[in-house]
């Protein structure tokens, strides 16, 4: 007899084979899979969002059935609908020649400079991404480094739902990505015009500094 082990999906009593995958057991169980299952032509990756509580731990945590082994005694529950507030809308085609992406991404995300560092976006987060801090990097205009957090991101939008700003971090991650795809601009160079032009990088061509920075914290002349 081929050995199993027990868990509970959505209420369900399940006896699964011990190397399948949370949606693997749902299916092979009978269930009708009409929902909650991206990778099988019903929805987008990320879709397959559910909470998992494994025997003997307290905590509940985020995961994605269609990569999370199961366990015996694991209880599941399926996350199949939650509003994430009002959606941000832009075309990427109007939005010049990309050397106004910091003032698009603060114009069409004002909420990300708002972010209140409380980590339920990293909590949330099943794929363990550092959520908050690509937030930071975007608000920061290091669009390269919004890149390398979001490269994994399934947009499944749990952080979304998890913030209280309403920043929907994947969606701002999705947007820098696309940006940056769209029309490639050195980011350093970025962030000095946008010093320049918000007065917090002077330039002075009649000393021998032609430039000081009078960012919180730094003296005029310093590196930033």
């Amino acid at each position: 007899m081929t050995e199993t082990v027990q868990l509970i999906v959505n209420g369900q009593a399940l006896d699964a084979a011990p190397h399948a995958t949370i949606i693997q057991a749902y299916a092979a169980a009978g269930a009708t899979l009409t929902a909650n299952v991206g990778c099988m032509g019903q929805g987008v990756c990320g879709s397959c969002r559910c909470l998992v509580r494994r025997e003997g731990e307290p905590e509940v945590r985020t995961a994605l059935a269609c990569e999370t082994q199961v366990e015996a005694g694991m209880l599941v529950s399926f996350i199949d609908y939650f509003s994430t507030g009002q959606d941000r809308v832009y075309d990427l085609a109007s939005l010049g020649d990309g050397w106004s992406r910091l003032q698009e991404t603060a114009r069409i995300f004002p909420q990300a400079a708002h972010c209140r560092h409380c980590g339920g976006c990293d909590r949330a987060c099943p794929k363990g991404l550092s959520v908050q801090q690509g937030v930071a990097h975007a608000v920061a205009g290091d669009f390269a480094a919004v890149d390398d957090v979001f490269d994994q991101c399934v947009m499944c939008n749990l952080c979304s739902l998890a913030c209280p700003e309403d920043i929907r971090p994947n969606h701002l991650g999705l947007f820098v990505r696309r940006q940056r795809a769209s029309a490639q601009r050195p980011a350093d160079l970025l962030r000095r015009l946008n010093q320049i032009e918000s007065g917090r990088m002077l330039v002075d061509p009649g000393t021998d500094a032609s430039l000081s920075c009078t960012d919180a914290g730094r003296k005029p002349g310093a590196q930033p």
